[in-house]
């Protein structure tokens, strides 16, 4: 009986023991917060110190040995999952344009990753693109040496020089060779019969018709009008060729030039005016193959060691900004959550995964291999928080109604943080689950089901912030993240996710998504 006795004694004191260090190490947490969070640290050696990291790049292979480095500091076990390798990798240098002659400025631009910078400083006379064969033999004598204005909107991509958009080209000159003989007869026709029928437009939707033959004719370069603020994506066909070498990478540079100076330079052109541009773009290629990695730092779960609580955003980010918001507002939360955590004594039941995916904006890679290399941990995630929406702050989570009365608990802590940003937790009404792949690395759990639930945010104190400014612009820096913001999200993903890593079961997924008939 006294043992009976004492055995009840000893289970009733670890029940009392255990909340108050679970409570103790969320305070901590808190208090750390509030006092002194790092997130703007890392934020500024990830964009400051590094700069953009496409993978392929210096700086995404110096920010994975960081992040390492930082997780193994804190006391995280780390590993580096192989995630991919590509044919070569890429290093952007500084960029340089200017005007010279009349109405002489310096030219605003941008180029997209993976596309050739000149042969040094390159000064040349500017054309406009031919649009038909007559014009294309009318003007090949001057094409050496010449920049060239190509028609059409940037949208961040490169011109296609594929052997695809080679036909589809190939058809629009055959096009417009029809339209200029027709208009030929419309012209003819109006001096004989004195007619003013006005002439049939010619076909500009694509740009650079004759691509292949301006190359060959040693043109300097083309130059595309673009909307400011100026976006720069990649080149498909040489990240995504196999067999792409150094030897086969394009040799032009592709210039997305801001749409104001290229209204005055594409006017100049028509009324031959006397002028030149000279350019210096110092994009820089590696000898590939060129391996990228996903860091993924853990704290062991005490209790259920094989169920996870994943904490990610994308470590990679394109270079003719710094990354600091796509998706550096993301990341370095996720590193200052793991920091807060391991830092405050908890001892979480489940185990922590905080994870910085490589690839995402080359087609979500990262995560992909990701999935692929853990087929068996898919249905022990209680949930993905990915974070990958820019640097406002948490102020509610919506989850179905299995979930609700474990995320009230959990959540209720996030008040004490700071009395001005508001958390609410809604019901969230089923949703169809998804079969194909989205904009961001949650998209690839939830094709397997996984809960990746993440968090309402707002710009709470109207700081103004605009996404569509920063997506993959030259403006996604360190200076559009905002602080106190970043501070707060840290702190908030650091509370729940430890929470649901402390639950006594496993988060349930039913309600998650729509039953299938």
């Amino acid at each position: 009986m006294k043992r009976t006795i004492l055995l009840f004694a000893t289970m009733a004191c670890m029940t009392i023991t255990s909340l108050p260090a679970q409570e103790a190490a969320v305070n901590k947490i808190i208090e750390t917060g509030r006092s002194d969070n790092q997130v703007m640290n890392h934020l500024d050696i990830l964009t400051n110190r590094f700069g953009g990291r496409p993978i392929g790049s210096d700086a995404y292979d110096n920010a994975t040995e960081w992040v390492a480095s930082k997780f193994k500091e804190w006391g995280l076990e780390v590993e580096l999952q192989e995630a991919g390798t590509l044919p070569v990798g890429f290093n952007r240098g500084p960029w340089f344009g200017k005007l010279l002659g009349e109405n002489g400025m310096e030219l605003h631009f941008v180029t997209p990753s993976y596309t050739s910078g000149t042969k040094g400083l390159q000064r040349g006379h500017v054309l406009l693109e031919p649009l038909t064969q007559d014009e294309f033999d009318r003007m090949k004598g001057q094409l050496k040496g010449a920049w060239i204005l190509v028609n059409g909107k940037n949208t961040g991509w490169p011109i296609d020089w594929s052997a695809t958009a080679d036909y589809d080209r190939a058809g629009v000159i055959a096009e417009n060779n029809t339209i200029a003989q027709k208009n030929r007869e419309i012209m003819r026709d109006n001096w004989v019969n004195k007619k003013n029928t006005p002439l049939l437009p010619l076909n500009e939707e694509k740009p650079a018709l004759f691509y292949k033959e301006m190359c060959e004719a040693g043109v300097l370069g083309f130059i595309q009008s673009a909307s400011v603020p100026l976006r720069a994506l990649y080149d498909k066909n040489v990240v995504f060729d196999k067999d792409m070498t150094i030897e086969k990478l394009p040799t032009v540079p592709d210039i997305k030039l801001d749409e104001h100076q290229y209204a005055i330079i594409k006017q100049m052109v028509k009324e031959r005016r006397s002028f030149m541009l000279e350019f210096d773009i110092r994009n820089h290629f590696r000898l590939g193959p060129v391996k990228y990695y996903n860091v993924i730092g853990s704290i062991k779960g005490s209790k259920h060691p094989g169920e996870y609580v994943m904490l990610s955003g994308h470590l990679d980010s394109f270079d003719v900004g710094t990354g600091g918001v796509d998706d550096g507002s993301g990341v370095t939360p996720v590193m200052e959550a793991a920091r807060l955590i391991a830092t405050s004594g908890a001892k979480p039941k489940r185990t922590m995964l905080f994870c910085a995916f490589a690839g995402e904006e080359f087609g979500l890679l990262g995560a992909q291999a990701w999935v692929k290399g853990n087929p068996k941990k898919m249905d022990k995630i209680s949930n993905l928080f990915n974070r990958d929406g820019g640097p406002t702050p948490p102020v509610g989570i919506s989850v179905p109604q299995a979930m609700y009365d474990d995320f009230v608990k959990i959540c209720e802590p996030v008040k004490k943080i700071n009395t001005e940003y508001p958390f609410e937790v809604k019901v969230a009404e089923p949703r169809k689950q998804p079969t194909t792949m989205g904009g961001t690395d949650a998209s690839v759990f939830a094709l397997d089901g996984v809960p990746t639930i993440g968090f309402m945010e707002k710009d709470i104190k109207g700081y103004n912030f605009s996404y569509d400014e920063i997506w993959h612009t030259e403006r996604d820096l360190y200076t559009k993240s905002i602080p106190e913001y970043q501070q707060h999200a840290a702190t908030v993903m650091a509370i729940v996710g430890l929470g649901v890593a402390n639950l006594d079961h496993q988060l349930s997924r039913e309600g998650l998504y729509l039953k299938e008939e």
